[in-house]
């Protein structure tokens, strides 16, 4: 929310920004200021339908304001904080993920002039960018949910269920695609812990310190899941020539002449599930 914050004013020009985010059922609080010179906003709880905000979150599209204080078309239960920091002109544009609105994003001047074309298209790049984060949390939150789920777990006890261990196999690549992606230092942290313990878990003697670097785990793993070096650099966001050299530098420090080799030496080693 910040770094969007952030690229709306300076796409745009516009000194005030400010933005929250829904959390379960309660309404959205600000969370997130960049420009102003008071505190009014902050924590101030935005109710669907109300102001312009609440508004925008209804119906799910953005609205914009030339004059605030005066503006018709908007219920006035917020005015009191508006006219603290001073804001005349605003755009709000809601971050929908899945058609459920998750937030909002304003954009403010302290002078009523009307906001053209261009800062609504900046405006709605921004919440794209906020929406964007949030799939991909989401993503990552399911996927470690299904981790830890009873049943979905697998190791040495369910060697007969091969189906169960591709399965882990298929989750692991998942979140190792998943996680340079997630901005959020903590789930990502969380998301390459639960990678290690997955790819451990089926190594009888795994070997100490096998000198891969991340981006090589991650392309072997996309290898591992039959992933051609075009499919790994689109799953991964790299070009297939740096997914080429990631792979040929695993190769050489596993001791391994093939792909094939390189995938099963990184599972003796416990790299990979």
């Amino acid at each position: 929310m910040r770094a969007a914050l952030v690229r709306l004013r300076r796409a745009t020009g516009l000194p005030v920004a400010f933005g929250g985010l829904v959390h379960d059922a309660r309404p959205l609080r600000i969370a997130e200021l960049t420009g102003t010179a008071t505190n009014a906003l902050r924590g101030l709880a935005i109710r669907t339908g109300n102001g312009l905000g609440g508004k925008s979150m209804a119906l799910s599209r953005p609205c914009t304001v030339t004059d605030y204080p005066t503006a018709r078309h908007i219920s006035h239960e917020y005015d009191a904080a508006v006219a603290a920091e001073g804001l005349r002109s605003v755009v709000a544009v809601p971050v929908v993920v899945r058609r459920r609105v998750r937030g909002v994003l304003y954009g403010a001047l302290r002078r009523p002039v009307a906001l053209g074309d261009r800062v609504l298209d900046e405006a709605v790049a921004a919440a794209r960018d906020v929406e964007q984060a949030l799939l991909l949390r989401d993503e990552a939150g399911q996927l470690l949910a299904g981790i830890r789920g009873p049943g979905t777990g697998a190791g040495p006890g369910v060697e007969g269920d091969r189906r169960s261990w591709e399965t882990v196999r298929e989750v692991h690549g998942e979140l190792r695609a998943l996680a340079p992606r997630i901005a959020d230092p903590a789930l990502r942290a969380e998301l390459l812990a639960v990678c290690g313990r997955l790819a451990s878990a089926d190594a009888a003697a795994p070997a100490a310190g096998v000198p891969l670097a991340p981006r090589e785990i991650d392309v072997l793993s996309c290898v591992a899941s039959g992933a051609t070096n075009a499919a790994a650099a689109e799953r991964l966001g790299l070009k297939p020539e740096t997914v080429k050299a990631y792979l040929r530098s695993a190769m050489r420090k596993l001791g391994a002449h093939s792909r094939g080799e390189a995938v099963a030496a990184a599972r003796r080693g416990g790299v990979l599930p």
